[in-house]
């Protein structure tokens, strides 16, 4: 029900919508769920680096944006039909290595993704927040943290052919981002 509210192929800010709750939500419409926590990168290369680690890339992946967007798309078209996409990028770092610019350049990737995707008639949701930097140095998630995961770890993946974790408190990675899968369809 969550993700009927929510238009199909669109990035924005997670604001009112809690991380398990999408998870479950992907889970129930059978999409592919996608999660990365940034919150201790520091540069653009830092942040493709937590992206690539978190969704399985395979272990040629370039390391830019047009990488991200190749990997995003043509990569997990081409291992076959997919019945759609959320996507969160938490705590997207502000800071002089990853300064306003370049996160609307990553965020402009996910939103071509989303064209991509639109065009097939693929639903992809991507939601993201912001890291907040305090006086002190030190860092806090911009929106409320999630409830643990406990219920949803104990529950098996909704893919049978699921990688590794990604995340102490999140469940198996879906089966289109397996590295194994995309190496098969290139």
């Amino acid at each position: 029900m969550l993700l009927h509210s929510v238009r199909p192929n669109i990035v924005q800010a997670i604001r009112a919508y809690r991380v398990d709750d999408l998870m479950l939500a992907a889970q129930d419409v059978g999409h592919h769920f996608l999660y990365a926590n940034i919150a201790d990168a520091q540069s653009k290369q830092d942040v493709l680096d937590r992206i690539s680690q978190a969704f399985l890339f395979p272990s040629h992946f370039g390391k830019n944006l047009d990488a991200l967007y190749d990997c995003m798309t043509d990569l997990v078209h081409k291992s076959g039909t997919q019945s759609g996409f959320v996507v969160v990028l938490e705590q997207l770092p502000d800071n002089r290595g990853f300064d306003r610019e370049a996160r609307e350049q990553l965020l402009d990737v996910f939103r071509e993704a989303a064209d991509f995707w639109a065009e097939r008639k693929v639903p992809f949701r991507c939601f993201y927040s912001f890291a907040v930097s305090h006086s002190d140095g030190s860092w806090d998630k911009a929106a409320e943290a999630p409830a643990p995961l406990a219920e949803a770890k104990a529950k098996p993946a909704a893919k049978a052919n699921t990688g590794p974790s990604f995340g102490a408190n999140m469940p198996m990675m879906s089966s289109a981002f397996d590295t194994a899968m995309w190496l098969n369809a290139a």
